[in-house]
């Protein structure tokens, strides 16, 4: 595995960790070797220490969430003990010549046949050069190496159509596109995964999968952090191109495809294609933009993004984005997909929320029709990983009164903890060759084809309201707008499980509030009570939480292990 920017910040908090993960868990090559192509000019020595210092940081972090130990020595030198430093410039031939000559020698070395795995972990300015001179080297000519040679590439893939449309060309004369993977850090995560195994491998959702039943999705990818000393970067990418194209378009393309005609990654990323291929155009007035004012996040006081290191003061790049986006297919005409995304925001969350139609209501209307709300099957992607599913159910007692119950199944719940940095699996697929939860070229130029109407628009009209929402909070108030004018919907709030919705939530205060006043007097004398047919009184309008209902086995298995996935062919 060759890293090109092997010295930087992704290499350090993801690539790496991955790496080591994938060790511990026995899931590398028995023949492996790292080789770091950096400018820094540093040995290899160096080099290490510097990994092993964010590695410490790494595995800190996790003992706490996950009860880890101390760092895997024996994980660790497996990977450490063949581990190579370079240093050169990208843009410099010389760079790859030295590459070249390196390689045979070091899979002789270490038995290694002659597979590359090429990663570009740089900036995006260095992918179609970097490419450009393992193409002239015959680095990625898998006929003159004897053996596979494959190239990963980190988003950003193109800052929009003509960009993305020229770098797929470009690359494309030296690759074919089964050596190309497009990563999506996003895509490693297990509930993602899940995604298709939940639809696919169940009978039950499926038939109800579709306009007739499914009255909106709402797609969230809500994060406290701010640019994090990324100023610079963000200046020239923005919320939307951060975000929109690749990651939430990908869980879209998951939630809305068609059963594939089998689990091979063809299949499936042909399916995810026409999804994408079939969003309509997005115009500006179904796109609202905001950029985050002064604040408190969790409790902790947050600066302007104007006031971010290397941001201008009078910055019109946005923060904050929220979509409407509407899918032309059979499946889904009429049904809207309401996504949005920023940052130093309330909550950290990212979810699929699917909210069902609500069931006729003539049976129930002598219940209250304000009781009576419609169903929410979320999808809980991080930090949480699980499932949740929102409906009504009648309340104990001779009156017929409806609440809002909820079951959940949560990962950590059903499987033991596994350290995860959501690259694990992708190189582990990388590694066998398996594109499934990568973006073809096609896919790419689709996602940048649908937005780009609105990057057209925004470049000309710069935002005149910035700042617009407050750190810590949930987002400028015309997002709020554009889902109400739509269909009188409502964004579900920032990491609530499930929506308690109306006074469906009022129904379960007073509920709870009469127990505990029973309980209470119980305690104090014996009473006599009798039920009034009067309607009960509004209660204070404050958040309540409703009924929970968690599903879960009588007794967990405390010694049976997850059931290993079957191996996928090739």
């Amino acid at each position: 595995m060759v890293i090109f920017g092997g010295g930087g910040d992704l290499t350090k908090r993801l690539v790496v960790p991955a790496l080591y993960n994938l060790s511990r868990n026995g899931l590398l090559p028995e023949q492996f070797a790292v080789v770091s192509v950096d400018g820094a000019d540093i040995g290899v020595d160096t080099w290490l220490n510097n990994l092993h210092a964010s590695m410490k940081s790494f595995v800190a972090t996790r003992n706490i969430e996950m009860q880890l130990q101390e760092i895997d020595d024996k994980a660790w030198s497996r990977l450490t003990d063949f581990m190579h430093y370079i240093s050169g410039d990208f843009t410099s031939a010389a760079t790859y010549q030295h590459l070249a000559e390196q390689l045979p020698r070091l899979a002789e070395q270490y038995g290694i046949a002659p597979n590359v795995l090429f990663y570009l972990a740089t900036p995006e300015r260095f992918f179609g050069e970097i490419i450009d001179h393992l193409g002239a080297e015959g680095l990625a000519d898998e006929d003159r190496a004897g053996g596979w040679r494959r190239v990963v590439i980190e988003k950003p893939f193109g800052h929009d159509l003509a960009s993305a449309m020229a770098l797929n060309a470009r690359i494309g004369k030296v690759l074919r596109e089964d050596q190309i993977f497009r990563i999506d850090h996003f895509l490693g995560k297990e509930t993602v995964q899940n995604i298709l195994a939940f639809r696919f491998a169940n009978g039950l959702f499926e038939p109800s999968w579709n306009r007739d039943r499914i009255d909106h999705v709402q797609i969230t990818a809500a994060e406290t952090v701010g640019v994090e000393g990324r100023g610079a970067f963000y200046e020239q990418t923005g919320c939307l191109r951060d975000m929109v194209p690749n990651h939430l378009f990908q869980l879209l393309a998951m939630v809305a495809m068609e059963a594939p005609s089998s689990f091979d990654a063809e299949a499936i990323r042909q399916r995810k294609a026409e999804v994408i291929e079939a969003i309509r155009p997005i115009q500006p007035t179904d796109a609202v933009r905001g950029q985050y004012g002064p604040g408190a996040v969790n409790q902790t006081l947050s600066r302007a993004y104007r006031d971010e290191p290397n941001v201008a003061p009078d910055s019109g790049t946005e923060t904050y984005v929220a979509l409407k986006v509407n899918v032309d297919t059979w499946r889904w005409a009429g049904v809207p997909f309401y996504l949005r995304t920023g940052k130093h925001m309330g909550r950290r969350t990212t979810e699929i929320a699917i909210r069902f139609k609500s069931a006729p209501i003539a049976s129930f209307r002598s219940t209250g029709v304000d009781a009576f709300g419609p169903d929410w099957l979320v999808l809980q992607i991080q930090p949480d990983e699980g499932i949740s599913l929102q409906f009504d159910v009648k309340k104990p007692g001779p009156k017929v009164a409806l609440a809002p119950v909820r079951m959940d199944f949560k990962y950590a719940d059903w499987f033991p903890s596994e350290s995860n940095v959501g690259y694990e699996t992708l190189l582990y697929d990388c590694m066998l060759g398996d594109a499934t939860l990568f973006q073809r070229a096609d896919m790419v130029e689709a996602c940048w084809q649908a937005v780009q109407p609105i990057l057209e628009a925004w470049a000309k009209t710069p935002a005149m309201d910035f700042p617009n929402y407050a750190s810590g909070s949930a987002g400028p108030s015309a997002a709020d707008t554009l889902l109400a004018i739509s269909h009188g919907h409502a964004w579900r709030p920032l990491g609530q499980p499930l929506l308690p919705y109306g006074s469906r939530g009022k129904a379960v205060r007073e509920a709870e509030a009469g127990k505990a006043k029973s309980a209470t007097a119980s305690a104090a004398k014996p009473v006599t009570t009798r039920k009034s047919s009067k309607p009960a009184k509004a209660a204070p309008a404050k958040a309540a939480a409703p009924v929970k209902s968690a599903v879960k086995p009588a007794a967990k298995p405390a010694a049976k292990a997850p059931r290993k996935a079957p191996a996928r062919s090739k």
